[in-house]
């Protein structure tokens, strides 16, 4: 029987197989517990082809493991992380309650979450409560925030709640606190779940920045497999296209954002037509001058054409985070009107 002998040799699987090997059963067992089954598979199959492992290899795969846990500093936390590691040792009510804290806007108090709460929404909300709930919210909520919400109440209602807010005196401390629960019970728990992103969103994001050959693989699949999920995908998916379907003052906006040594070698790979509309949203001395510049690249690899492509659909998706320019969805209530 062979005898591994040599560190340097060992791939991944046999680091973790001979690891838990060494660790005994019933630990093992535990970490197979959080393991999936291909996980499972994958060590049991590389632990009966192990062989005989020294001694010394056993020893460095120890040092090795004690040193890489005591420097590391890349552990990754995520939602649902987080939430499974709660469900095994709190009650899913609780579990629920701190994930939808955690989730619902940023800050210590309710009135820090509150404060980063959109106006609209928030208003939305308020208008459908007691004129006395909302004059103790509106108190405690910084006075521009405030502001905009009044804005935004209908002009009866929010008569009833500035005579409330003048004559209202000391929050008696149950008072706040019922108004905390029902913030916390009937918006904030509400305004977390409506907040958890759609699956097809993620992936549209995660289509967006796949290479194309890749991206156009993975799309045909799906289409095949489950066409409904493909179609919604391609609906949420912004493309290096589908800058044609933006108003010129956006078109302008991107130019003075990108790159100038970028957008040439993006265009190089646009239909004429896209081609065009940025050329004429220019100087005539600027399209000139980038024409040229197209013109003296020669033969480009598409790889290159396609990374200059995609960054500039992430700046204008930066352009639109920030409101400085409108991506509409094709939906008639997006249609802008001059």
């Amino acid at each position: 029987m062979r005898v591994r002998e040599d560190y340097r040799t060992l791939t991944g699987a046999e680091k973790a197989a001979i690891f838990m090997l060494a660790l005994g059963e019933e630990h093992t067992a535990r970490i197979f517990e959080h393991m999936d089954d291909e996980e499972i598979m994958e060590i049991s199959q590389t632990m009966a082809n192990l062989g005989k492992v020294s001694a010394n290899v056993v020893e460095r795969l120890f040092i090795d493991f004690a040193e890489q846990m005591s420097s590391t500093n890349n552990l990754v936390g995520t939602m649902d992380s987080t939430e499974r590691l709660l469900t095994k040792v709190l009650g899913k009510e609780k579990v629920s309650q701190i994930m939808e804290e955690i989730r619902g806007p940023a800050g210590r108090t309710m009135w820090e979450k509150l404060g980063n709460v959109n106006e609209e929404i928030l208003a939305n909300f308020l208008q459908k409560e007691y004129p006395q709930t909302v004059a103790v919210v509106l108190s405690k909520v910084t006075p521009d925030h405030a502001a905009r919400v009044m804005a935004l109440l209908p002009e009866n209602f929010v008569m009833e709640v500035i005579h409330r807010m003048l004559r209202m005196e000391a929050v008696q401390k149950e008072v706040l606190e019922d108004v905390e629960k029902t913030l916390r019970t009937e918006f904030m728990a509400n305004l977390s779940r409506t907040q958890r992103r759609d699956s097809h969103e993620v992936m549209a994001e995660i289509f967006n920045n796949l290479d194309r050959s890749v991206e156009t693989r993975f799309m045909e699949e799906l289409e095949r497999i489950t066409p409904e999920s493909a179609e919604k995908i391609r609906s949420l998916m912004f493309t290096f296209e589908d800058l044609a379907k933006l108003d010129p003052a956006a078109i302008q906006t991107i130019i003075r954002a990108v790159d100038k040594d970028k957008l040439p070698l993006a265009l190089k790979g646009a239909t004429e037509s896209l081609r065009d509309l940025f050329f004429s949203n220019m100087s005539e001395r600027a399209a000139k001058i980038m024409k040229e510049d197209m013109g003296a690249m020669g033969p480009v690899r598409l790889k290159e054409v396609e990374e200059s492509q995609q960054y500039v659909v992430n700046v204008t998706k930066d352009l639109e985070a920030r409101g400085e320019i409108v991506i509409a969805s094709g939906n008639e209530e997006d249609e802008l009107i001059y």
